[in-house]
């Protein structure tokens, strides 16, 4: 081992996803993402359970960015309009990753467990967006159809934007996705 350098975390991170591009997810494993991150195996385990969650590590914080802002925004907002401000929120923690993002969405999508795993973490936010609008007065069934609505335009949104030659920004997006789902459900 050479000298110490920062950021295993960051390294070891990219090491995986550049890995998993080249060879495949399940043909890579924790000692090459390791090794060309300049790193031991006994480090990338200080810093990710197994080898999928080096692609989900950020989900915490995405999921808490999502239903901080939907909280604060429903002091003031209708549920529908909530879920605009955390569509927002999470639009801008992603601008200025959509390259990273599409190469980290193809290594999901090539394989069924990754799937599996993104779906997981989608349904924990649908979850949690919805026991936020419940703890701010939203009854149900109203909670739940309007939390899985905003996870609807999400995954909408956030795929048109990794869409090869797609160039405008993911809140746009998010709200052009948003503003189909109002004209669905209005009868338009």
């Amino acid at each position: 081992m050479g000298r110490w350098e920062p950021n295993a975390h960051g390294r070891l991170a990219t090491a995986a996803l550049e890995l998993y591009s080249e060879r495949g997810y399940e043909q890579t494993t924790v000692a090459e993402i390791a090794k060309r991150a300049g790193l031991t195996e006994r480090t990338f385990f200080r810093h990710y359970a197994d080898k999928r969650e080096v692609l989900f590590a950020t989900s915490g914080e995405f999921q808490e960015l999502f239903v901080g802002a939907v909280a604060g925004a429903l002091k003031s907002a209708a549920p529908i309009d909530a879920l605009a401000v955390g569509l927002d929120a999470v639009s801008e923690m992603l601008t200025d990753q959509r390259d990273c993002v599409r190469t980290r969405q193809a290594v999901i999508m090539a394989n069924p467990e990754l799937q599996e795993r993104d779906l997981i973490k989608l349904t924990s936010m649908s979850a949690a967006l919805a026991d936020t609008l419940r703890r701010h007065g939203v009854t149900e069934p109203a909670a739940s159809l309007a939390a899985e609505a905003g996870v609807a335009v999400f995954k909408v949104g956030f795929e048109r934007w990794i869409a090869g030659g797609e160039e405008r920004e993911l809140s746009r997006l998010m709200r052009e996705s948003l503003d189909e789902l109002k004209a669905v459900t209005a009868g338009r």
